[in-house]
């Protein structure tokens, strides 16, 4: 589970309230979830959990190796999709 003594995530599970960026519906999910689908519309929303994972040399020892493997495959999909909605955007000028 999480290492003791790290800062940026809480001990124990906290319900985090997001907002859907797709269709502004609110969504509920656990600071321990890696992504979530919008019950209104189907849209991933993921956890911003991801960001440390990303840098930290204590990820995989924190969250251990299968949720680090998930949130660095999360982390390479987000990514691809930023840079495919950049080219469709340039496309499009």
């Amino acid at each position: 589970m999480i290492m003791e003594g790290c800062q940026g995530k809480p001990r124990t599970p906290t319900i985090l309230e997001k907002t859907c960026p797709q269709c502004g519906h609110e969504i509920e999910m656990f600071s321990t979830d890696t992504e979530m689908r919008c019950e209104h519309c189907g849209f991933t929303v993921y956890n911003d959990t991801l960001s440390c994972v990303q840098w930290c040399k204590y990820a995989r020892k924190c969250v251990g190796d299968e949720m680090y493997e998930t949130m660095m495959k999360i982390a390479a999909k987000q990514k691809e999709e930023a840079a495919a909605a950049r080219r469709k955007k340039q496309e499009g000028e």
